[in-house]
């Protein structure tokens, strides 16, 4: 069970991050990006198994700059508030949240990224931009930036029925970032990781992708 805590911005304020803790001397840490959702209870679920498996997460509640406390729905009306709220956060403010969180967990050693859906975007910008070793999940803003040499490794995940996706797409991160690794997923949506939303989780290429993001941060977080 983790706990809650609160970030420096660039600005007078602060924003909270929920934060997870290994029972034992942690192998690097981990910056947990929310999708358009906020920080709900599927992202402090990711953050606890994280920590389980040996790594101090932290979710960063990107949203309290905003408005505090955003945990929305899996809803169309949901989805729809998300996009507004990632519009008005944009993206610039989100990697600087995302630094002020891999400053708080520093004393876990190396710290490393991963995102999902908007998220997913986020974590590429971490590594272009601060140089975080990052793993993307289907990350639907990617292509504007695929130009830009990212200053650490990215794994990225792509289900193959991502109707906001499209084959082409995936292509054109394998050609445009040949030397990093990308995925696909037979059978497998957008929201694929998502495992308490029915409608999206895709059990077989959900575990398949934790096992591979593991030994990717297993590499560059454990071993630096």
């Amino acid at each position: 069970m983790g706990k809650h805590i609160n970030l420096p911005t660039s600005g007078t304020q602060c924003i909270s991050a929920y934060l997870a803790e290994p029972a034992s001397k942690p192998k690097g840490g981990i910056v947990v990006i929310q999708e358009i959702f906020g920080v709900n209870a599927h992202v402090r679920s990711v953050a606890d198994r994280f920590a389980a498996a040996g790594y101090t997460a932290v979710a960063p509640a990107f949203f309290d700059r905003l408005e505090t406390g955003v945990e929305l729905d899996y809803t169309d009306a949901g989805m729809q508030r998300g996009r507004q709220l990632v519009m008005e956060l944009g993206l610039d403010r989100a990697v600087e949240d995302v630094a002020s969180a891999a400053e708080a967990i520093a004393s876990a050693g190396k710290i490393g990224t991963v995102g999902y859906c908007w998220g997913g975007t986020i974590a590429l910008l971490s590594a272009i931009r601060l140089g975080l070793p990052s793993v993307s999940y289907y990350g639907a803003r990617n292509v504007p930036f695929l130009g830009e040499a990212p200053k650490a490794p990215v794994m990225f995940h792509f289900g193959d029925t991502d109707a906001s996706i499209p084959p082409e797409t995936v292509a054109k991160h394998r050609q445009m970032l040949p030397q990093m690794e990308v995925y696909n997923y037979a059978g497998a949506g957008h929201a694929f990781n998502r495992d308490i939303d029915p409608h999206h989780y895709h059990e077989a290429s959900a575990k398949l992708a934790w096992q591979r993001t593991l030994a990717f941060f297993e590499k560059y977080l454990d071993k630096a």
